[in-house]
């Protein structure tokens, strides 16, 4: 290899170290420590995070709360129509939904587009999104809630609603090394500690 080829490799790998520690950098300095970083760089706390009140709405205008999904594991995607990875990536959410979605598990899709549910029933029309319910947050006020600086990112919430892990950016859902991680986590996650009533509800920073 030439000097001029070892000199350009060397700069990728910069660039790329750079960019990578600039991802991370956010969930570290909210002193979320990573157990493992799994396929496509998901990251599993050593812990679980309480999370503050997420207020949001389904297709039907009916108000939720992260508290209606207690009892179950959910895979909470923050993204936007007007957001290129979140449409590509959305097929394989819905595929994930289709694979493992039940009583146990849900992929919450939760839209933060200003022009409302309507944009959003127009996306899954349009790409066949058959498995996802529709969620909207009116408010937008999602990604300062949950400490996200851009979408899609994607929390991993355990049974009592605490963060178990979470993605910046977007993924292959349904690749079948990310359903092997889905399935090995919340498996894992019914054996940490329950939540008491004395435990914080707001978001650790």
């Amino acid at each position: 290899m030439s000097q001029q080829r070892i000199s350009a490799a060397r700069g990728i790998a910069v660039v790329l170290f750079a960019l990578a520690i600039s991802m991370t950098a956010p969930v570290m300095a909210a002193g979320k420590v990573p157990k493992s970083v799994g396929p496509q760089g998901f990251l599993i706390w050593e812990s679980p995070r309480t999370l503050p009140e997420l207020a949001f709405e389904d297709e039907d205008g009916r108000p939720l709360t992260l508290a209606d999904f207690k009892g179950k594991a959910i895979l909470l995607n923050i993204w936007a129509t007007w957001c290129l990875p979140c449409r590509e990536e959305m097929p394989t959410l819905d595929s994930l939904q289709a694979q493992l979605g039940g009583e146990q598990f849900e992929v919450v899709a939760l839209s933060v587009d200003h022009a409302g549910i309507s944009v959003v029933e127009k996306f899954y029309q349009e790409t066949s999104i058959q498995h996802l319910r529709q969620y909207i947050d009116p408010s937008t006020l999602a990604t300062s809630t949950l400490g996200i600086e851009g979408v899609p990112t994607t929390l991993l919430i355990d049974h009592d609603g605490r963060e178990i892990g979470r993605l910046v950016g977007a993924a292959e859902w349904d690749s079948p090394a990310m359903v092997d991680l889905m399935t090995r986590t919340i498996d894992e996650a019914w054996n940490w500690p329950r939540v008491t009533p004395t435990e914080s509800l707001s978001l650790q920073r």
